[in-house]
C-alpha cells in the first residue's frame, strides 16, 4: 500500500520560511517524479514544484519562481519544499504528489495528473 505523508505546515508572518517535507512507503520512490501542489480556500489547485526521479531537474509554478526550492533524498524517500519570503497569498493546503517516471516524460512543467496523493499540510501566512 503507497503512502504519502506531508509534513511542516504552520502559520507563520509574511517574509518568514518555512520547510515542508513529504514521506513516501510502498513504492520504489527512485522511479517516480514527484510534485508539491497547492490549493487555497476558494481556487482550483496548482501546481508548487516539481521534480524528476534523479532530481537533477527541476519545474516551479510562475508565483513561487525564485521563493521556492524543491529536492528530493531517495535514500530517505523523501521530497521537500523550502518555502522563502512568503507571503499571504501563499497560503493553502499543500500536497505532496508521485507519478511513476515509466510513464510520464518530463516535459519541463509540472502537471497535477500524478498516481498517488498526499492528505496535505497546511500552510496559513499572516500578513
Amino acid at each position: 500500500q503507497v503512502e504519502v505523508v506531508e509534513s511542516g505546515g504552520d502559520s507563520v508572518q509574511a517574509g518568514e520560511s518555512l520547510s515542508l517535507s513529504c514521506t513516501v512507503s510502498g513504492l520504489n520512490f527512485g522511479d517516480y517524479q514527484m510534485g508539491w501542489f497547492r490549493q487555497a480556500p476558494g481556487k482550483e489547485r496548482e501546481a508548487v514544484a516539481c521534480i524528476t526521479w534523479s532530481g537533477r531537474l527541476t519545474a516551479y509554478g510562475h508565483s513561487v519562481k525564485g521563493r521556492f526550492t524543491i529536492s528530493r533524498d531517495n535514500a530517505e524517500s523523501t521530497v521537500s519544499l523550502q518555502m522563502n519570503s512568503l507571503v499571504p497569498e501563499d497560503t493553502g493546503m499543500y500536497y505532496c504528489a508521485a507519478v511513476n517516471d515509466r510513464t510520464r516524460m518530463w516535459t519541463g512543467t509540472c502537471s497535477d495528473d500524478m498516481d498517488y496523493w498526499g492528505k496535505g499540510t497546511l500552510v496559513t501566512i499572516s500578513s
